[in-house]
């Protein structure tokens, strides 16, 4: 069985080729190419200000802590911050 080496360039197709693998860790790699997707970005707006506060809480802490989801632990702290005191 040839190698694909050995066959000839114009019997060769683009999937023949092997590609070099992609730095994924670019400077533009992080950059986003729209809107940011937000856990909460829809509800911000749900007739109970408690709510409200707390997804926009949750929102702020998930951009500064570069998250995309949290952790039970990480949204008790987001609701300490607010004030929350448990009974």
């Amino acid at each position: 069985m040839p190698a694909l080496i050995d066959a000839p360039a114009e019997n060769r197709s683009a999937f023949d080729t092997p590609m070099p693998p992609r730095d994924r860790r670019t400077a533009d790699s992080g950059a986003h190419r729209g809107a940011e997707r937000r856990q909460f970005g829809t509800v911000h707006d749900t007739g109970r200000p408690e709510v409200d506060e707390l997804a926009s809480a949750v929102d702020r802490y998930k951009l500064e802590n570069r998250r995309r989801f949290i952790t039970y632990a990480e949204l008790y702290d987001v609701m300490i911050s607010l004030g929350y005191d448990r009974p």
